[in-house]
């Protein structure tokens, strides 16, 4: 069975979206990530250690739209180019997909998340994607978070976590460390 890892950058108050600002998410603090901290390198080896994790990345539609023109040609995401990547959309068309950027499969349904899963291969790892990251958390298909949360309050913007009322998931602290910088790295395996 392999696991599915939400990894993500995040505010104090559970924002998500717009981290580095871009076009479809955008409130008047996008780009929270980049603004106002002080760049602390071991701050970001998170993003590193997970490479060695990664055997496949997966997206939500609006995600992979803002990611596939950026990530392919990136310096930064080059390890990432040629693995296999998962789309989760009703609505995408194959004529949507971006070439030269591994293999592309589209799921349409959580039950497609759901026989993945069930499948052979190591971690899968979810970026960006609030939306979905919630929808496969309420179907207890998530494993894993690994967050960078930052010491900022947005107070607008799309959150990890919904506020449905729903069965409790208990966490179980991975890994943690702070950063001089106010950022924290939570990792937490998600108790079944």
């Amino acid at each position: 069975m392999r696991d599915l890892v939400y990894t993500g950058f995040m505010s104090l108050d559970g924002v998500v979206d717009s981290p580095g600002g871009g076009p479809g998410e955008e409130h008047r603090s996008g780009g929270w990530v980049f603004k106002d901290l002080e760049f602390v390198e071991e701050a970001w080896s998170l993003k590193g250690e997970e490479l060695a994790d990664t055997t496949a990345l997966m997206f939500g539609r609006r995600s992979y739209e803002a990611f596939a023109p950026v990530w392919p040609g990136s310096e930064d995401h080059a390890a990432y180019k040629d693995l296999p990547k998962y789309v989760v959309s009703s609505t995408l068309g194959d004529d949507a997909l971006v070439d030269g950027w591994g293999p592309t499969t589209i799921l349409r349904s959580t039950a497609d998340v759901a026989a993945l899963k069930e499948g052979e291969g190591g971690a899968v790892f979810l970026h960006g994607s609030a939306e979905l990251a919630r929808r496969l958390s309420d179907e207890g298909l998530i494993d894993r978070y690994h967050l960078l949360v930052f010491p900022v309050l947005l107070g607008a913007g799309k959150s990890l976590f919904g506020r449905a009322d729903r069965d409790k998931h208990m966490l179980t602290l991975r890994e943690s460390e702070s950063y001089p910088n106010g950022i924290l790295k939570l990792v937490y395996d998600v108790r079944r």
